[in-house]
């Protein structure tokens, strides 16, 4: 059988966001663009087709608005403090100066162009367990999440396509990418389906395959040894994203650097209609609901608050007896905090429905809390504590939850409120009232209240693990994109983008990040390759 071969001028491999951004700006700058992508049309997008789409900006008009002194300077201050950046990573360095130097013409202000919105409001997440975080408020939700973003770069993509200078080949594995002379001239892809191969030719070849966290196995490997790893995880990343293709850049020359720092989430639980084995949802966890270990006594002596440093709080529980966790919390608080992460179950942002939006703001989102207690065995409901406990024994098939320690756990905590809001002294407490003083983060975070308050009931429980989703290293590349050698010279042809670069120089966030980084990092990488590549390489 012979083998189809395709010519373009850019080979593109990889369909998520950054692979999306990459084609879009090459065909305007007059390229012939090969676009690959393992998934079907429909998933056409990758992971950020499910993502729900904040993005850390900085100094943009939505700031200035609402009254935040930002600037590239404070922001690259938070960063390099909080991701812990080696001093001496140089390209880890130039990209968190560039991300923050260009977030604002590069991504806001690009995005505003190309027909996007964001929300109303700026939130204030990852601000640090000692205020060492974002010291303003950064975080930028796009309406319509995601989705709408990854739907309008593939119609502003097909827009650009001019001639016919546009291939996209879905359901296709890049299985070699070849080079003669020294240089690139493109790839082989198989067809997943059929098995038939394709040779794609090309000078330049755009690598903007995801990270490494879709495959456990390679997570694993990976994973740090000075740092707690449970015994079980469920799976929140794309489960192509696989680091295969990692491994042929390296053939190439190419070096992979902080393949072990990823950025991780601690409150997931099972889909209950999973796309893929082990497939998760990452909760946003609820900042009022006490975090419990698996016997149902809050992990301590610092409690377990969202919203401050969320590689700290997958450490502590991947470092717990058994690989899973207990929220517990009443309806009130879940229904007024009570959010999953992604495109998929923000229906009022994701459909751009602002007034249902609004409603369940200002009401509570009760639809989304009845919803979870139908469809999953994991989110539990009951009237008691009592019988709360032994619906948690059941699921784990266990007496691992003594309902007396349950009701002392409830009890304690309650006793901060036993002489009104005066003598309380916690911390998790404090951390509530402080995240409370932000408009925004007030309307999704209940005031200081006891867990057994008469009315706030019935008692939920929800059991929760550790959930992978991005990796923050990768291949190391300059600030044109390029995949650098050992000896830092780029490889003639290859470039990288994405969380594939660990979203800009092999790991720009570091060992943290200030969350919401990842969307944008894909936007600027692939803008970064695209003005090389069109300027000659």
């Amino acid at each position: 059988m012979n083998t189809q071969t395709l010519t373009s001028d850019l080979l593109v491999i990889g369909g998520g966001l950054a692979g999306l951004v990459t084609a879009l700006e090459a065909l305007r700058a007059g390229q012939r663009v090969t676009l690959v992508d393992r998934d079907t049309p429909e998933r056409l997008g990758g992971l950020a087709l499910w993502a729900f789409g904040g993005m850390a900006l900085v100094g943009t008009p939505l700031q200035a608005r609402m009254k935040i002194p930002d600037t590239p300077e404070r922001a690259l201050r938070d960063w390099q403090r909080f991701g812990e950046l080696d001093p001496d990573d140089t390209w880890a360095q130039q990209w968190a100066r560039y991300y923050v130097e260009h977030s604002r013409a590069q991504v806001y202000d690009w995005l505003i162009g190309e027909g996007i919105r964001f929300m109303p409001a700026v939130n204030w997440v990852e601000r640090g367990l000692q205020g060492d975080g974002n010291s303003v408020p950064r975080y930028h939700i796009v309406w319509g999440t995601a989705r709408e973003l990854t739907r309008r770069m593939i119609a502003q993509m097909r827009a650009a396509d001019t001639g016919g200078r546009l291939t996209v080949l879905h359901g296709h594995r890049v299985t070699e990418v070849e080079r003669q002379g020294g240089r690139l001239v493109g790839a082989v892809a198989v067809d997943t389906g059929s098995g038939a191969a394709r040779r794609l030719v090309a000078p330049m070849v755009v690598l903007a395959m995801g990270g490494i966290n879709g495959s456990h196995e390679q997570a694993r490997a990976h994973w740090p040894a000075d740092r707690p790893r449970p015994a079980t995880m469920l799976n929140g990343a794309h489960p192509f994203a696989d680091g295969k293709l990692h491994q042929v850049a390296a053939g190439l020359g190419g070096q992979i650097v902080r393949a072990g720092e990823m950025w991780n989430y601690a409150a997931g639980f099972p889909h209950p209609f999973a796309h893929f084995e082990g497939h998760g949802l990452s909760t946003i966890p609820c900042k009022s609901a006490l975090w419990l270990n698996h016997k149902g006594e809050r992990i301590g002596p610092e409690p377990l608050v969202t919203g401050f440093d969320t590689h700290w709080l997958c450490q502590r529980v991947a470092a717990q007896e058994k690989p899973w966790t207990w929220h517990l919390l009443n309806w009130r608080i879940a229904a007024k905090e009570f959010a999953i992460s992604g495109a998929e179950h923000n229906q009022r942002i994701r459909d751009r429905q602002f007034p249902l939006f609004l409603k369940e703001t200002l009401l509570g989102n009760h639809r989304l809390v009845r919803q979870m207690a139908a469809e999953s065995p994991h989110f539990l409901v009951d009237d008691t504590l009592s019988g709360l406990a032994a619906k948690m024994n059941a699921l784990t098939a266990s007496h691992d939850v003594d309902p007396a320690v349950l009701q002392a756990t409830a009890d304690a905590f309650d006793a901060n409120f036993a002489q009104g809001n005066k003598l309380h002294n916690d911390d998790q407490i404090r951390r509530i009232q402080h995240a409370r003083q932000w408009g925004p983060d007030k309307l999704r975070t209940c005031a200081p209240a006891p867990l057994q308050k008469p009315g706030a009931g019935p008692f939920i429980a929800i059991q929760m693990q550790l959930i992978t989703r991005k990796s923050l290293g990768g291949l190391r590349t300059d600030l044109h994109s390029r995949v650098l050698d050992g000896a830092g010279a780029p490889v003639p042809g290859l470039y990288c983008v994405g969380e594939a670069a660990g979203f800009g120089g092999g790991g720009a966030s570091g060992k943290r990040s200030l969350e919401g980084t990842f969307l944008p990092g894909c936007i600027l990488t692939a803008r970064a390759a695209v003005r090389s590549i069109a300027g000659g390489g």
